[in-house]
């Protein structure tokens, strides 16, 4: 439903929002209406992208006034989100031409704010197969968070943190 729509929204509040004027906050907040008005979109076709996106992608302020990406931004911004203890372990999918240089770095954010991790095996096959043939780091977050670091949960239920260094990564074999 939606789906050019939504992933230009996605464009705007993650990664181009000059490409219309769009200013946002400092926590990544844009106005509803001025986006309303530069994408030509109804308030009914905002809403209904923002509550069946079935990933999560987006949230209203309270009085759906303003609008963010939840997480995935290449741009600076702020969103508050709360530190938590998380399951262990965590996953990583991505394409299988990236795990060399990830056994060797480990996991960056390359282009976004923050590390991506699943809560499913199967949850990361499905945002490896994205980027081509899938495969999946497990995460010991255990280890992690006895080492000092801070993981972070996003609204849309996304573990993130800044990196994962190598010697926290194991590639599951299929």
């Amino acid at each position: 439903m939606h789906e050019k729509q939504s992933k230009r929204l996605a464009y705007l509040l993650r990664h181009h929002p000059e490409a219309i004027g769009l200013k946002l906050d400092e926590h990544g907040w844009g106005d509803v209406n001025y986006i309303l008005e530069k994408e030509h979109m109804t308030r009914k076709t905002l809403e209904e992208i923002v509550k069946y996106d079935e990933k999560g992608r987006y949230s209203f302020n309270e009085d759906h006034t303003k609008i963010r990406a939840n997480q995935g931004h290449s741009i600076p911004v702020h969103i508050e989100m709360k530190e938590v203890i998380p399951p262990d372990p965590l996953y990583h999918g991505t394409a299988d031409r990236f795990v060399s240089s990830i056994e060797r770095e480990g996991l960056l954010p390359m282009t976004r704010l923050y590390v991506h991790l699943s809560t499913s095996v199967e949850q990361a096959i499905k945002v490896g197969s994205r980027h081509g043939r899938p495969v999946v780091f497990l995460v010991d977050t255990r280890r992690m968070i006895d080492d000092g670091y801070v993981f972070y949960l996003s609204p849309n239920q996304i573990y993130l943190i800044k990196t994962v260094p190598a010697k926290y990564l194991t590639l599951l074999k299929k």
